[in-house]
């Protein structure tokens, strides 16, 4: 659960939040996100769907089971996302990845 925590506090920080913040769009105390974010407990299913509608993410980014992180492209429009398939196809030919 260390993986989940540090992605939980990069999420979070990325996004401006303060632990307090997020504590109270999750419902939970705030000392419940600092345990969260240092590995001494693990959130709930309920607790965990919640946090990967917040961040827009997978459980499965969250809990390090596939390394692929998505992005929610729902409110885009087809133009938009073509856009981003471009830039994510040159960045990884940037970077030299075959994906």
């Amino acid at each position: 659960m260390l993986e989940f925590g540090k992605k939980l506090k990069e999420l979070r920080k990325s996004n401006n939040l303060t632990q307090q913040q997020l504590a109270e769009r999750i419902g939970v105390a705030k000392s419940i996100i600092s345990y969260y974010e240092n590995g001494e407990r693990c959130p709930s299913y309920d607790v965990l769907i919640k946090i990967t509608r917040i961040f827009h993410v997978t459980s499965d980014y969250l809990l390090d089971i596939h390394k692929n992180r998505t992005i929610d492209v729902s409110d885009l429009s087809e133009d938009d996302i073509k856009i981003i398939e471009l830039m994510a196809n040159a960045l990884r030919k940037k970077n030299g990845s075959s994906l």
